[in-house]
């Protein structure tokens, strides 16, 4: 949800419409017998799950558009209208299936796939949930059952070149690259017909078959669809585009990388709808370098963690140390060093100390130097900062969003943070004041002040997607209009007009925008 709210947030910095879509997928099989064991009716355990996906949202300020559950009625009328639809142009028949069935995640896997449920302490092949000769999927290491039953099936076997075709014409369709390879690998061993019903008898939660009460539609055909309802599908004939569809970035986790590289872009092409733009799979966080677990209480409470640690640096923390490619440890002791390192002693000191000097005035500075040339940065004290560090680091960090890779973009930013940090330490303002003409410390001053403010400016535009209310805190300090936070003027020299604060700059720490953070707290 933070790296999706991050991404919609970046383009409406760029003036770009933006709508982002999070939620809850409530049907199948692993639902239905978390609500039995739960002892409460399948919706109203879904309710509760939903209200709680709802306020972690809200606790992490993530700026959704649409909150999807599969159990909303338009949604389950979008998903009988595609199943008529794929039924009329002959892409679902009828057969027996068999297979090894994994209930975690909603999947079935061919032999090759699944191995003996081995007791990590012991190494012993055990007795789990009944079975005498337990299995579990390699790739995700969930239990699977053997599983005999006639069902519908979809011909995903028909799509393998087609697929083949388009990832070869689109080649950054997922990213990172190396998940990208791993599909088209796994597609050209060939694809095996999918299996998209179960019994009514066995799976009662789901949206049934249309006109066959027997049969329950099979999650994943039912839960990718969202995407394209909550965009208005069916679409009304020539305005398809108007719900923001093909959406630009699908952001998921690498396990379920097969659903939406495989079976939705099937699904798409089959109902002859136009396929996203780009894939972003991310890895996942771990906890000690181990696989987080219910099961064995491996776990983070993210609403203590909100609670303790507050939205902003949260929502930083995850986008910095996040892994895209690789798998993140999380720790709090982390959480701490990096606010305590970055956020406080960087981004904190640089803006208390150009906002609350004493000897200078960044209005006072922005008034007498931001009509001087451009072309007298060329040369002399900070050109290079000028030059090097103010003039590209929009750009650079747009490139990098372009690439849908927050945390590229993050690196860059904390990267100008420090260089603008040395920049104002090095520059020494306060010992060059002159010591008469008071509230006119000298050019050499007010030149270094000007640059360290637009240095802070630049910087709280550009981290607004990641921490919004401190960012804003931020531009309030400086002074910066609200209808100047846009990457429009996210340029050196764009805005002459901030300096006068808009907020009471603090005493002690009161007011102070990243106060020291104890690990006791």
């Amino acid at each position: 949800m933070v790296l999706t709210d991050i991404i919609k947030r970046w383009q409406v910095l760029k003036g770009n419409t933006a709508l982002m879509c999070t939620g809850t997928d409530e049907h199948g099989m692993k639902v239905q017998r978390a609500a039995a064991k739960a002892g409460v009716e399948p919706k109203l355990f879904c309710n509760k799950g939903a209200e709680i996906f709802k306020e972690l949202a809200k606790k992490g300020d993530i700026s959704y558009d649409h909150f999807v559950r599969t159990t909303d009625s338009d949604h389950k009328e979008a998903v009988e209208y595609a199943w008529y639809l794929l039924q009329e142009k002959g892409y679902i028949y009828t057969a027996k299936h068999e297979g090894w069935y994994s209930v975690t995640d909603e999947a079935f896997y061919p032999q090759s796939a699944v191995r003996p449920y081995l007791d990590p302490p012991t190494g012993r092949k055990i007795m789990n949930a009944g079975l005498t000769n337990p299995q579990t999927s390699i790739e995700t290491g969930s239990e699977v059952e053997w599983s005999s039953e006639k069902n519908y099936h979809f011909r995903l076997s028909a799509f393998r070149d087609q697929l083949l075709a388009f990832y070869a014409e689109n080649p950054t369709w997922i990213v990172p690259e190396h998940r990208m390879k791993e599909v088209i690998a796994s597609v050209e061993s060939g694809l095996d017909d999918l299996s998209v019903s179960r019994p009514y008898d066995r799976l009662t939660w789901g949206i049934r078959v249309p006109d066959d009460d027997t049969q329950t539609i099979y999650v994943w055909l039912d839960a990718l669809l969202n995407y394209a309802t909550k965009a208005g599908y069916p679409f009304t004939p020539g305005r398809e585009n108007d719900g923001g569809w093909p959406a630009d970035c699908h952001v998921i986790g690498k396990d379920i990388v097969r659903f939406h590289c495989i079976y939705w872009p099937a699904f798409l092409m089959a109902l002859d709808l136009p396929l996203p733009k780009q894939i972003l799979t991310h890895a996942h966080w771990t906890l000690g370098g181990a696989k987080m677990s219910k099961s064995t209480g491996r776990v983070v409470e993210p609403f203590h963690a909100l609670d303790r640690f507050g939205p902003d640096t949260m929502r930083f923390y995850l986008a910095h140390d996040g892994g895209i490619q690789d798998d993140a440890s999380y720790s709090n002791t982390r959480i701490i060093s990096l606010y305590n390192s970055f956020l406080n002693q960087q981004l904190g000191n640089l803006a208390s100390r150009v906002t609350r000097g004493k000897k200078w005035s960044v209005r006072g500075a922005i008034t007498r130097i931001s009509p001087l040339p451009t072309s007298q940065w060329d040369d002399g004290p900070g050109s290079k900062f000028w030059t090097n560090s103010l003039c590209t680091i929009t750009d650079k960090v747009d490139a990098a969003f372009a690439e849908n890779d927050p945390r590229k973009a993050l690196l860059l930013i904390a990267n100008f943070v420090r260089g603008a940090n040395s920049f104002f330490q090095m520059s020494e303002p306060w010992s060059k004041v002159l010591p008469f003409a008071e509230g006119e410390p000298g050019e050499d001053v007010d030149k270094i002040v000007y640059l360290a403010a637009e240095a802070l400016r630049l910087t709280g535009i550009l981290l607004l997607p990641y921490m919004p209310n401190k960012a804003d805190t931020m531009l309030d300090q400086l002074g910066v209009a609200p209808d100047r936070r846009t990457l429009e003027w996210c340029r050196p020299g764009a805005d002459v007009e901030y300096g006068v604060p808009m907020v009471e700059l603090g005493v002690a720490f009161k007011g102070v925008l990243f106060p020291p953070l104890s690990s006791e707290e």
